[in-house]
């Protein structure tokens, strides 16, 4: 049986000319970049040709302004707690909302044992904050404004140049999870205007295990890891040399292809939302029509609930999810399904299906005939279909 991937929010193949450099990157057996001979010369030398590849992704004025993590959670936390700390000065107010992932949301708890205060701002019916409800709760005190770019469960995009805007405005810094976005959509750091951007190597068909956090010139920010002076001193312990070059070849493959990716990725996206209601009836969407990513819908069936579709459709050689990989295994609605307004059965009922540059129309059109065949068993099984429909 052929197996169809649809759940490439939660992990993506490494491209073959991503392979291929990493191969070659094991077989030369480099040396720490920290290392003073000509070993560590050479190592230090693919490592910075990796921090261009990836700074050139994002616009970054300049390859320093990039420092590499061991992936998006890392970037995350090092941005907001490294911020906090650096600039209490200022301030210990920060604002998020209520639908960050859990990196976002464990950092300020942590942050709140320590004496922070944080405001989190509820979204409207589609996912998006209102940038005036942002600028309404900046108070003397703020000192960091954090808000996604892309919500990893919807896929719906944030204002964030309107609330960078704020920020600049308001002398108050902004930092952006941008983990599911960078090198899926174009993403201009400089344009942007945020002072912080964390992001990460698989959505762009990097290795997974590494990421990156843009830090703008002259941002005040403490490193998350104390130790050695590697990555112009603000991220200690040897980088991975390895992931680092596969995610740098894996930068420029995204940047060349992006207009191409993003194209098909729509494709995709639109056959699977066109023909979805000559399949089955009774859902919505919680993507936001136009203000979302390319390679995401957010799908809430009624009556039935999610894992069991998830575990039904596997077995039809289909891989999908029903929220973030990092909250799977939680008994929990969904945050950010909950904030949405959706009520508990139906952020139980919801799936995240998401593409990849290897789908085909044909594992769209596949996936639909599976989840039809699946939705009509389990609602046949199911109480609450039973009792809406037959009462």
């Amino acid at each position: 049986m052929k197996r169809i991937n649809l759940d490439h929010i939660s992990a993506n193949p490494l491209l073959p000319d991503v392979k291929e450099v990493m191969i070659e990157a094991v077989q030369k057996d480099y040396a720490n970049p920290s290392s003073q001979h000509m070993d560590g010369e050479a190592a230090a030398e693919a490592l910075e040709t990796a921090r261009e590849q990836v700074a050139r992704l994002i616009h970054a004025a300049s390859p320093k302004e990039v420092v590499f993590t061991s992936g998006g959670t890392e970037s995350v936390n090092h941005a907001i707690k490294g911020a906090a700390w650096a600039n209490r000065d200022r301030g210990r107010h920060i604002i998020t909302t209520n639908i960050e992932h859990n990196a976002v949301i464990r950092s300020l708890r942590r942050l709140k044992s320590q004496g922070f205060t944080v405001t989190s701002l509820s979204v409207d019916a589609s996912g998006r904050v209102n940038p005036q409800d942002v600028a309404d709760a900046v108070t003397d005190e703020t000192l960091l404004i954090s808000v996604m770019h892309s919500n990893n469960e919807t896929g719906t995009l944030q204002p964030v140049g309107e609330i960078a805007q704020i920020a600049r405005e308001k002398k108050v810094l902004f930092h952006t999870d941008a983990v599911d976005s960078v090198g899926v959509l174009p993403i201009d750091v400089q344009a942007l205007g945020a002072d912080l951007v964390s992001f990460a190597s698989n959505p762009f068909h990097g290795p997974a295990g590494v990421g990156g956090l843009y830090i703008k010139r002259g941002t005040r920010i403490w490193p998350l890891l104390d130790g050695g002076i590697q990555e112009n001193n603000k991220r200690a312990g040897a980088e991975n040399l390895i992931g680092i070059i596969g995610m740098g070849k894996a930068a420029e493959l995204a940047l060349r292809d992006m207009d191409q990716r993003i194209a098909h990725l729509n494709t995709l996206k639109s056959k699977l939302l066109d023909e979805l209601p000559r399949y089955i009836d009774e859902y919505f969407v919680n993507t936001h029509p136009t203000h979302s990513l390319p390679n995401l819908v957010s799908l809430s069936v009624k009556y039935i609930e999610g894992e069991s579709v998830v575990l039904m459709l596997d077995d039809e050689g289909i891989a999908v999810s029903t929220r973030s990989a990092c909250a799977t295994g939680s008994l929990r609605a969904s945050h950010v399904l909950m904030s949405l307004g959706l009520s508990h059965a139906d952020a139980q009922g919801t799936l995240v299906i998401s593409f990849g540059i290897d789908n085909t129309k044909d594992d769209i059109t596949a996936f639909l005939k599976a989840l039809q065949k699946t939705v009509k068993t389990l609602r046949e099984i199911s109480p609450l279909y039973k009792k809406t429909h037959h009462d």
